[in-house]
């Protein structure tokens, strides 16, 4: 019952800015922030965990956010995030890193209960450039049908890729989101699932880039 209360009593806020979307969106350590006060307010506390797991030649981060009393776990939830195969700018442990945040956050949100299918910077993991010309707003119903025909390992890889445009765009690289996009040799169908994934803000974000570009 107190978890319920927990849940019920967290507004985490969205303290980061994405400058080139133009959106807010709430990273791990603006829930953690949040939380923390509330967990203390019931003598509970939060532990976080990673844990590497390879699946053939790619690397995703396992993390596991637990809410303790004293020794005793009250509740606990995981979430996995592929770590990016190349990530301009970045050594490996800022890669590893990246990751780490990211799962953490999809663990944290399911602890917690907190809903982000609002937020521009969370759809690619569950949802959610160059020769191909994304679908239009109109085509989303289409797109979405496209993606529920798919099998869950092809949903799986385009989850993956979509995970990766997601963390460009927070760091405001359209250039490296649209080499996701655009040079993975996606067919149309694949691109039309994985536009789905994406929400509004983030499809914006993508779009405003690609005239910039067309406008040089």
């Amino acid at each position: 019952m107190t978890m319920y209360l927990v849940q019920s009593e967290l507004k985490a806020p969205k303290g980061q800015f994405n400058s080139f979307g133009k959106y807010n969106y709430r990273s791990c350590e603006d829930i953690v922030e949040a939380v923390k006060p509330i967990l203390a307010k019931y003598q509970y506390h939060l532990i976080m965990s990673d844990e590497v797991i390879g699946v053939g030649n790619r690397v995703y981060i396992k993390a596991t956010c637990k809410v303790l009393e004293g020794d005793k776990v009250i509740a606990e939830s995981s979430a996995l995030a592929r770590e990016a195969e190349i990530k301009k700018g970045m050594d490996d442990s800022q890669i590893t890193g990246t990751a780490s945040s990211y799962a953490r956050k999809y663990a944290l949100n399911g602890l917690f209960a907190i809903d982000d299918t609002k937020d521009a910077d969370t759809d690619a993991h569950r949802h959610q450039q160059g020769a191909v010309k994304p679908p239009n707003e109109s085509a989303k119903s289409i797109a979405k049908s496209v993606w529920d025909e798919m099998s869950e390992e092809e949903q799986i890889f385009l989850n993956d890729i979509g995970m990766e445009m997601v963390v460009a765009i927070d760091d405001n690289n359209m250039a490296e989101a649209c080499r996701l996009f655009y040079e993975q040799k996606l067919t149309q169908e694949e691109q039309t699932a994985l536009w789905s994934r994406l929400d509004s803000k983030q499809r914006s974000a993508i779009k405003k880039y690609r005239d910039t570009l067309k406008d040089k």
